[in-house]
C-alpha cells in the first residue's frame, strides 16, 4: 500500500530524512517508532502528501502522493496537532471533509454518533484537546478511507474512549481492509495493536519487520554461569547487566538458538524471558546517545 523509497528531505541546510525506506502492505496495522526527532512526523507528512521530498519516492497504491488528488481522496490523517477552522463548528468541519472526500458516508457519520458523544453544534476549538481529538475521529473514520495515518492519535483521550478508538480502527481494518500507519510514543499500546513495526532514528530506518518476527528473533536471558565458565563465542549480545553471578543478556537471534549454544557454558540457572516491544525498540537503538544516564545530583 506505502511505498518509501530512499526519501531525503531538508530544511535550512537540516537533513531531516537521509534516504528512508518504508514499505506497509495493504490492510496491515503499521506502529512507526523512533525517539523525538527522528523523522516520524516528516514521514507522515511525506505520505499525506502535505510535503515535497527532496530526493526518492512517495507511493501509494503504486501512485505518486504529493500533488495527485485521485491518490489523497483515499487517505485521511489526524496529525498530532489537529487543524480547525477558527469559529468552526464539528458540523461544518463535517461538511468541509464531505465535500472533498467522494467517500464520505452520511450513515457512517450516524452510526458513529453513538462512540462520539459529541455535539454537533459546538465550536471544535473550544473543545478540550481529547474531545477535539474524538471529532478528528469521527470525522475520519466517516470519510472511509482506504489508508489512515495517525500521529499521536489517542494523546489525550481517556482510557475508555482510546479502548473505543481502537476498537474501531481493528474493525475497519478486518471488515474494510484499512491500511492504518501510526506513529506513537506508547508503545504498550502499538504491541497490542500493529502487526507490523518500523524502528527509526536520525531520518533513517534501523528495523522495518513484522512484530511477531520481532519479537521471535530478540532474545532476553537471565543466566548463572560456573566461575570459569565464559560466554561462547558467536552471541550477538544487544545489551548485558550483571548482578553478582546473574546475568541478564539482551540478544539477537531465536530464543531455541541461543538456549542451545548457552546451554554449551553449563550454566546453574538459564531462563528465557519475553521480550516487549518497549525492550527492543530501547536495545535496537543502542549506542551512547540512547544509553540512560546515570546523573547524580
Amino acid at each position: 500500500m506505502i511505498e518509501v523509497r530512499q526519501l531525503r528531505k531538508s530544511f535550512d541546510g537540516f537533513e531531516a530524512l537521509r534516504g528512508l525506506d518504508i514499505r506497509v502492505p495493504r490492510g496491515a496495522v503499521y506502529g512507526l517508532v523512533g525517539p523525538n526527532g527522528a523523522g516520524k512526523s516528516t514521514v507522515i507528512r511525506h505520505i499525506a502528501g502535505v510535503y515535497r521530498q527532496n530526493g526518492g519516492e512517495v507511493l501509494v497504491g503504486g501512485e505518486p502522493v504529493y500533488e495527485n488528488p485521485a491518490v489523497k481522496a483515499k487517505i485521511a490523517c489526524i496529525p498530532d496537532d489537529v487543524f480547525y477552522f477558527n469559529s468552526a463548528t464539528i458540523r461544518d468541519m463535517k461538511n468541509f471533509y464531505r465535500s472533498m472526500i467522494p467517500t464520505f458516508s452520511d450513515e457512517r457519520w450516524d452510526k458513529l454518533r453513538e462512540a462520539f458523544p459529541l455535539e454537533e453544534k459546538q465550536t471544535v476549538r473550544r473543545l478540550s484537546r481529547g474531545m477535539q481529538k474524538q471529532a478528528a475521529f469521527w470525522i475520519a473514520l466517516s470519510c472511509c478511507p482506504e489508508l489512515l495515518l495517525l500521529d499521536e492519535p489517542v494523546d489525550g483521550l481517556d482510557p475508555v474512549m482510546r479502548r473505543q478508538v481502537w476498537s474501531l480502527l481493528l474493525q475497519d481494518v478486518a471488515e474494510r481492509g484499512t491500511t492504518v500507519l501510526v506513529s506513537s510514543h506508547n508503545l504498550r499500546e502499538l504491541e497490542d495493536v500493529c502487526d507490523h513495526v518500523g524502528i527509526m532514528d536520525r531520518g533513517k530506518m534501523l528495523l522495518e519487520r513484522p512484530l511477531s518476527e520481532m519479537q521471535e528473533n530478540t532474545v532476553k536471558i537471565q543466566l548463572a554461569l560456573p566461575d570459569d565458565a565464559a560466554l561462547p563465542e558467536g552471541l550477538d549480545i544487544l545489551h548485558e547487566t550483571k548482578t553478582g553471578r546473574l546475568r541478564q543478556l539482551i540478544l539477537r537471534g531465536r530464543a531455541e538458538d541461543v538456549s542451545a549454544k548457552l546451554a554449551a557454558c553449563h550454566p546453574f540457572f538459564l531462563d528465557v524471558l519475553p521480550l516487549s516491544l518497549e525492550e527492543i525498540f530501547i536495545y535496537e537503538l543502542g549506542g551512547e546517545d540512547h544509553e540512560i544516564k546515570n546523573i547524580l545530583l
